[in-house]
């Protein structure tokens, strides 16, 4: 960088212009050809829980959940690693040591065992669960496995107290037809859920264990996907094909995916734990660029430093008095007793402010893990080339010539526990080294904004063993024919009879997602309902009121057949549902014949009705500002709106109104 000497360097113009660099563009305005550009690569490992009594491995029931602070006992566990059979060490296992990280299980009796504290040995797997999945895996059209083997996958994060997870293959090789193309699947598995988290702070991570146990699918597919909205289309289909067996659990946490990504030259970075599908194209979009930008920091370190095995770093204690630190975060670590390091960066002029992602620089990548690795909660540093800078620039001169610092050299400060600062040291210049490598393979948290955090490294592909404690499970040819004839039909299927019924496409979605469409069919089959109107029915009335009311416990929707039932029944106009909707709702005990009297409905004769047309028009030509008959009509039409709701059509009203008048 001998041509930048003495020139002015500005972090943020140097974001922006390696920004554009990249040739990042926002997701709503990237085609086809950017994605090619960069070689987005993209598969999913979608996991789901199944709807059993009782939970795999043991008889402690499932789907019972409880309060955080509510628990009848607490275990505390430190993770350690342990050498494989071929006497080596898991990388991840080797990173979650380093955090010496203490990890505490709150227990309610209720719903955790001696099994999930690995004290006593595996029930019989839940033949519920295996049931299910196989019916998954058949509708998922993969080929089942002739014997389910029980494995041991680690899990070193602490989240499943044993450090191993017991997951079974139950189908291998299959596909989905999307809208136009297909993806390949490699397998379904079935497994045990883990713990839910409840805080980690600093070296203190605590989990609950109502979740812990619970039968769970894992769907792998392929890296197929080529854009992000493939990834959602098949991420969404691969749910609602889930949720058409009526098989699984709903709501907040019982469908989760992890979202695999790669760009061209990158490697597979795994977006951990998506909740909401609609996360996935802006996640997917933001990591795949994440990961070009990475490559281009390779390439701009390779050209500046000849020798990456040799690169150091140079770090020192800085005695605070001797700056005018005025960052409330550096003066608050002052006050508890923490220190304070400088570290130098040879070469690395123009990376911290690199761009990585949208508001976030290469510098995040580094204070991303000085938390997870190093336990130092954040704000937890600051550097030379800081966006927003909290450190004077006197005071980084300061400094650079306290570490003997070139001109093309980058300075980080951070601080920390002196317990933490070794580990903190050793995590920093293990990131720089990485930079020049590429792209790290690693597992990172996601936000709704489409950004992501380091949250641990990817574990290695040698992480599963056998379980010697649970014998293989064949599974009969004829057991298997015998849960095909009842599965639930296809979604490609559904989706091309909802289009013959002419419901919008714009309740595809929620209709699927919810498992509505039995409901739907039913209601057309046996109440004779026209198609159109029971899907949209389902699909927006039902939808505006589950956004605008509160529901109760007891409301189920079988609920809402039920009301239409009621009224085809009673030969009441079904205008009337759509206001009676939001009353079963949130009122699901109250019959229907009361629910009616709760919104003042009146049993009117049809002639009643078209009775007061005449009086009404009088009356609007007394006030009318308009000599338009719609005008009139559309007035007149308002007055009697109540009182037709249920005993006539309003298209009939209409027209009735307009020969009248």
């Amino acid at each position: 960088m001998a041509g930048n000497k003495g020139k002015k360097f500005d972090p943020k113009q140097h974001y922006e212009a390696s920004r554009k660099e990249i040739g990042y563009v926002p997701r709503k305005k990237a085609t086809q050809k950017d994605y090619d550009r960069i070689g987005f690569k993209s598969g999913l490992e979608v996991h789901q829980q199944l709807d059993t009594t009782e939970k795999l491995f043991c008889h402690c029931p499932a789907g019972i959940y409880n309060h955080s602070d509510d628990y009848d006992a607490e275990l505390i566990r430190h993770m350690r690693p342990t050498l494989s059979e071929l006497g080596e060490y898991d990388g991840t296992a080797l990173m979650e040591f380093k955090t010496r990280k203490e990890i505490i299980y709150r227990i309610k009796n209720e719903t955790a065992c001696t099994y999930e504290v690995d004290d006593t040995p595996p029930f019989p797997l839940n033949k519920e669960a295996l049931e299910i999945s196989i019916e998954i895996s058949l509708l998922s059209k993969l080929n089942i496995v002739g014997e389910v083997h029980v494995t041991r996958k680690q899990y070193l994060d602490g989240s499943i107290p044993t450090g191993f997870q017991r997951t079974g293959i139950i189908g291998v090789e299959g596909e989905l037809q999307l809208k136009n193309k297909k993806i390949r699947l490699i397998q379904l598995s079935l497994e045990e859920d883990s713990c839910r988290e409840i805080s980690d702070v600093g070296h203190v991570r605590v989990y609950k264990t109502d979740r812990l146990g619970m039968p769970l699918i894992e769907t792998v597919t392929y890296p197929d996907c080529v854009n992000p909205d493939e990834v959602k289309e098949a991420c969404d289909y691969i749910r609602f094909l889930n949720r058409s067996t009526g098989k699984v659990r709903t709501g907040m946490g019982a469908g989760r995916q992890d979202v695999n990504v790669s760009c061209e030259g990158g490697s597979r970075v795994e977006i951990k734990g998506v909740a909401h599908t609609k996360w996935i194209p802006e996640l997917t979009h933001v990591e795949a660029f994440r990961q070009y930008a990475l490559l281009n920091i390779r390439k701009k370190l390779k050209e500046k430093i000849a020798d990456p095995s040799a690169w150091k770093m140079h770090s020192e204690a800085l005695k605070y008095h001797s700056y005018n630190f005025d960052y409330q975060p550096i003066k608050d670590a002052i006050k508890r007793g923490e220190r304070i390091y400088a570290a130098n960066l040879p070469g690395f002029k123009g990376i911290l402010s690199h761009f990585t992602q949208p508001g976030k620089s290469f510098a995040n990548e580094i204070s991303d893990r000085l938390k997870v690795i190093a336990c130092i909660e954040k704000p937890n540093s600051t550097n030379s080339e800081d966006l927003d800078p909290v450190v004077s620039k006197e005071d980084f001169r300061k400094i650079a010539n306290l570490l003997d610092a070139g001109e093309d050299d980058a300075q980080i400060i951070f601080w920390g526990p002196e317990d933490d600062i070794k580990t903190a040291l050793e995590t920093i210049e293990e990131r720089c080294h990485m930079a020049f490598e590429g792209v790290p393979n690693e597992t990172r948290k996601s936000f709704e904004d489409g950004t992501t955090i380091f949250e641990r490294v990817l574990p290695g592909a040698d992480r599963m063993y056998p379980d010697t404690d649970t014998a293989p499970i064949p599974l009969a040819a004829d057991y298997i024919e015998g849960l095909k004839k009842n599965l639930p039909e296809d979604v490609a299927d559904r989706y091309r009879k909802m289009k013959d019924w002419q419901i919008p496409e714009d309740t595809y979605n929620y209709i699927l997602s919810k498992n509505l469409f039995p409901l739907i069919e039913k209601a057309i089959k046996e109440l004779k309902l026209d198609p159109k109107f029971a899907g949209t029915f389902f699909g927006h009335k039902l939808k505006f009121v589950e956004g605008h009311y509160d529901k109760a416990p007891e409301f189920e929707y079988k609920m809402v057949y039920g009301l239409l039932k009621y009224l085809t029944s009673n030969k009441i106009e079904l205008n009337i549902a759509a206001k009676m909707l939001p009353e079963i709702y949130e009122h699901p005990k109250m019959d229907f014949n009361s629910v009616l009297t709760s919104i003042k409905y009146k049993k009117q004769d049809k002639k009643d009705v078209f009775s007061r047309i005449p009086f009404l028009k009088a009356k609007f030509d007394e006030i009318r500002k308009s000599d338009k008959k719609k005008d009139a009509i559309d007035w007149i039409m308002g007055e009697l709106r109540e009182i037709a709701l249920g005993n006539i059509s309003l298209q009939e009203l209409n027209k009735e109104i307009a020969n009248t008048i």
